[in-house]
């Protein structure tokens, strides 16, 4: 199976495209649909795609992505219960990102990104340490986003998705940078659509 999945399927713009890259992006481009339309399926359909990731993410040399699929299939399990419980009975509603929190995100993300950086510059063979770190923890906060339902989320996937894409044209993963144009696309629609749906509580509501 492994074998299979590192063939090549075809040649893309000069570079060869294996059956990985063909089924990420397939399953990755259904899921970020799913999210932007808040169907609860985007977490099972996003597990299938992060156990594709890890392969080819790890073929490439691009270790700290293919580690944060692990974290990811433990983020979808939680996201996934998040939603499931929803919200007092009912569905979990899109809100917005406190202050406090954005300064939590801020540090976090800071923070972060230096320490990973560093792991990956003494500790593997990443040529581009502080890149592959700064995109992970990007995806990692927009994953927290999602999981409840903050409809800024789709700000730090856009971010992580306008470094991703010129990262992987490096890495010669040419489908999967088309596959990230894609997903610039679709979080474009899913930041609008949320947007449009967001509660505003007490905690979130601008003051008159």
């Amino acid at each position: 199976m492994l074998t299979f999945l590192n063939s090549t399927a075809f040649t893309a713009l000069g570079a060869p495209t294996t059956w990985a890259e063909v089924l990420g992006f397939l399953s990755g481009a259904w899921c970020v649909y799913l999210v932007g339309r808040q169907s609860a399926l985007n977490w099972p359909i996003g597990i299938v795609n992060n156990l594709v990731w890890i392969l080819l993410f790890a073929t490439a040399g691009l270790y700290a992505d293919s580690g944060l699929q692990i974290v990811y299939i433990g983020l979808a399990v939680w996201g996934w219960t998040n939603w499931a419980r929803g919200h007092d009975g009912g569905v979990l509603p899109v809100t917005g990102t406190s202050g406090r929190e954005w300064l939590w995100l801020a540090g976090a993300g800071i923070a972060g990104t230096a320490a990973l950086t560093v792991l990956l510059d003494t500790a593997t063979p990443s040529t581009v340490p502080f890149w592959d770190a700064a995109t992970t923890v990007l995806s990692l906060l927009a994953t927290w986003g999602q999981a409840t339902k903050r409809w800024e989320s789709w700000l730090l996937w856009i971010a992580a998705d306008l470094i991703y894409i010129p990262l992987y044209l490096h890495k010669g993963l040419t489908l999967t940078a088309l596959l990230y144009i894609g997903f610039l696309a679709l979080c474009v629609r899913g930041l609008i659509a949320w947007r449009s749906t967001r509660v505003k509580t007490p905690e979130f509501a601008p003051v008159a």
